[in-house]
């Protein structure tokens, strides 16, 4: 088994030397953290290596070199980076999964192309795979390859990770290609967010656009469940902690003490990028030193910026408002001995960005959005026994755990100002104790932490599949099925109707029996051993409308009405609805559009599948929340179903439906087969011997699992087919 990697860009990045390439490492928070990583598994990595090979050879050259190492290159043209990378992946994607609206592009060449690359990331993936592997794919470039990999490897254990923000369901409808999107992330077996606000946002749009039911942190896809959760990332906390002990980082932070003995140092350490907040940042610290004059010449902002995409209009453009504003703000305030803002558009080595962080009175990360930011943590470890106040954006992911920073709105310059001031002022007891708690929480959740984590729950959601799907119901065990059928004489056959024998439709009235399905219901109720029973939650006048006609039981509301023969029954249950329940209900469909509610005599539905989910999942627990008190009053049932909501009377189930008929007759086969909760109660009245089969969803009691509707009627047009005594054979053969 190993481990496989698969980001946009290697943890190196190669350039041409005379004949051959070198390779340095690549800048960002992902190589960072999967470089520390200490996982007791091999490990490759698939990726971009930085550099457009010109011929044949020089791929070869390149493979050749990285093999070594277990990385694996996916070789982009120059037209791949503008229109994948720079386009659909930065243009697009990213600016909405920060909120910036305005700055979406939408081209059609680069969704185009956005699929294009992940399909080389695909066969990359696919040359590497073996059964086994566990496969990692990190980041939105790449947001369509875990189901690209699903199809040509449906039993492989596939996680991905964002490490972005995930935008509002608002926001995200903004893509045309948001479906693709979203089916592609499914393709994972665990997706994993910073924050519990992100996996949230793509919970809700996986439901909106897609139309799924997640049930907490997990969603039953048709043939397994895949799960969500929120991991936020850390670093390799004993690497920063420790490095002022190298006596590199030692000379390098003596040498700032030395020349800045006399000033406070605010550090602050970005991307060039729209989403960190830089201008914000600056303004703020210009108006702390306008209005507290106190501090010039006292107090020196070093501002380092690490160029990227600064090719690309929207950055180009600000980096030049950068430049101009630190030109301002050094042009009013500066004199011959201090210089208010030292600025560095280039990235420092770690030596000499530990030896930073080390030295730093005030760390000042103020993201306008961010996924995590990872500076803010090396700061802390960094830190060591040195005291130092962290000013800490809201928007950033990792403002969630370093709660004992200076939490502020990065949109509100006078914030900023006053967090400066307050961090210069503060205490050292305090400054001490702050940095004391947020180095425990960040020495806990540390990037080895974070892996691991992801791993063994990937392994976890992966051995859950395992269980429940040993229990679908496969060739072999129908196999065995038929064998019970066809040696038995008397067959008991219990069917529920929506969502079991037809398919759910937006109009309970509209999903009357198919030929199909009156088809089947024939086929099965011709033999005489077999005694037919449907066994459903809808009222019986609509069940005889539709099926009366054939010579099999019914069943309605639960098991209030039953028909044998020619006649119904009733079972004594009251028929007047209080009035209290009534309203309450009507209110809920007046104020949820597109819900309705369905009057039987035995039962009250609150129907919502055409309803917005976000809207559904807080309409159901006010309405049962309202309904409680009244139905506990009136000795009423509150259940839950498949988008419905439905007030009974507890004295009858299709349980109890089942047990009525268990007491008629003796059966060598009992088959049923339901989707529903309600279901529930007939899969546990049953015998152990019982074939019990739950439609889509894994049921608590049914021993056996059908993963779609579509597969019910042709499972029983084999079973009865499979049934026939030779003298009907041969009356088939001879019409």
């Amino acid at each position: 088994m190993k481990l496989i990697i698969i980001s946009n860009r290697l943890p190196v990045k190669a350039a041409r030397y005379k004949k051959t390439f070198r390779f340095t490492r690549s800048e960002g928070g992902l190589t960072t953290g999967l470089n520390s990583l200490n996982l007791d598994i091999e490990r490759h990595w698939i990726g971009w290596p930085g550099v457009e090979a010109e011929t044949p050879q020089e791929q070869v050259q390149i493979e050749t070199l990285l093999k070594k190492r277990n990385l694996h290159p996916v070789f982009l043209s120059n037209r791949d980076i503008e229109d994948y990378y720079q386009g659909y992946s930065n243009s697009k994607i990213w600016p909405l999964c920060h909120y910036f609206f305005t700055l979406i592009q939408h081209e059609n060449s680069h969704w185009e192309s956005y699929k294009r690359v992940n399909e080389l990331f695909a066969r990359a993936a696919e040359a590497i795979i073996e059964p086994g592997d566990i496969v990692w794919v990190h980041d939105y470039q790449l947001m369509l390859l875990p189901k690209m990999i699903r199809e040509n490897h449906p039993d492989t254990s596939i996680g991905y990770f964002h490490h972005i923000p995930f935008p509002s369901y608002e926001m995200f409808r903004v893509l045309p290609e948001r479906a693709d999107l979203l089916q592609g992330l499914l393709g994972a077996d665990l997706i994993a967010f910073h924050t519990y606000e992100y996996m949230r946002h793509f919970i809700s749009a996986a439901e909106r656009v897609l139309d799924l039911n997640f049930e907490l942190d997990e969603v039953r896809l048709r043939e397994r469940v895949v799960r969500v959760d929120a991991l936020p990332m850390g670093i390799n906390y004993d690497l920063y902690y420790n490095s002022s002990l190298d006596p590199k980082v030692a000379r390098i932070a003596d040498k700032l003490k030395s020349d800045y003995k006399d000033h406070k140092i605010i550090l602050s350490v970005d991307r060039l990028d729209y989403s960190k907040g830089i201008l914000h940042r600056l303004k703020g610290f210009s108006q702390f030193l306008e209005n507290n004059p106190q501090y010039r010449n006292r107090v020196s902002l070093f501002m380092i910026i690490v160029p990227s995409r600064d090719n690309v209009d929207s950055y180009a453009g600000l980096k030049t408002k950068i430049d101009e504003t630190i030109g301002s703000i050094n042009g009013i305030y500066s004199n011959m001995s201090w210089t208010p803002v030292h600025y560095f558009y280039h990235g420092f080595s770690f030596e000499e960005l530990c030896a930073m962080y080390h030295v730093a009175d005030v760390a000042l990360v103020t993201p306008l959005r961010d996924g995590m930011n990872l500076v803010a943590k090396e700061y802390i470890a960094a830190k060591r026994d040195n005291p130092g106040v962290l000013i800490l954006s809201e928007m950033a992911g990792a403002s969630i755990e370093l709660i004992d920073s200076i939490i502020i709105n990065p949109n509100d310059s006078t914030q900023i100002e006053e967090a400066i001031l307050k961090a210069l002022e503060m205490p050292e007891d305090e400054k001490r104790e702050r940095m004391m708690w947020m180095q425990r929480r960040v020495s806990k959740q540390t990037v080895n932490k974070w892996a691991g984590d992801f791993i063994r729950e990937l392994q976890s959601v992966g051995e859950k599949n395992l269980t429940l799907f040993s229990r679908v119901l496969s060739n072999e065990i129908e196999r065995g099925i038929i064998s019970q059928y066809n040696h038995s004489q008397n067959r008991l056959i219990l069917l529920d109707y929506d969502g079991t024998l037809s398919e759910f439709k937006p109009r309970p009235e509209d999903a009357f029996p198919t030929k199909e399905i009156i088809k089947t219901l024939e086929l099965l109720a011709d033999d005489s051993r077999n005694t037919v029973v449907i066994s459903s939650g809808r009222d019986h006048i609509t069940l005889d409308n539709w099926l009366g006609s054939l010579n099999i039981g019914l069943a309605a509301e639960h098991g209030a009405f039953f028909k044998e023969g020619e006649e119904w029954h009733k079972n004594s249950i009251p028929a007047i609805w209080n009035e209290e329940i009534l309203n309450i209900l009507q209110q809920y469909v007046e104020k949820t559009p597109r819900s309705s509610l369905e009057v039987k005599e035995t039962a009250l539905v609150w129907h919502y599948r055409k309803v917005d989910a976000w809207l559904a999942s807080m309409r159901v627990q006010q309405l049962i929340g309202a309904l409680v008190t009244p139905c506990t009053r009136e000795h009423l049932q509150i259940m839950r179903g498949n988008k419905i909501v439905e007030v009974k009377h507890p004295n009858f189930t299709k349980g109890s439906e089942a047990n009525r008929l268990l007491k008629k007759k003796s059966y060598d086969f009992i088959l049923a087969m339901g989707d529903d909760i309600t279901d529930e109660d007939m899969f546990f009245s049953l015998p152990e011997s019982a074939i019990t089969v739950k439609i889509g969803t894994f049921s608590e009691y049914a021993r056996y699992n059908l993963l779609n509707q579509t597969e019910t009627i042709p499972f029983l047009n084999r079973l009865a087919g499979s049934g026939k005594r030779p003298q009907e054979e041969d009356s088939l053969k001879d019409g």
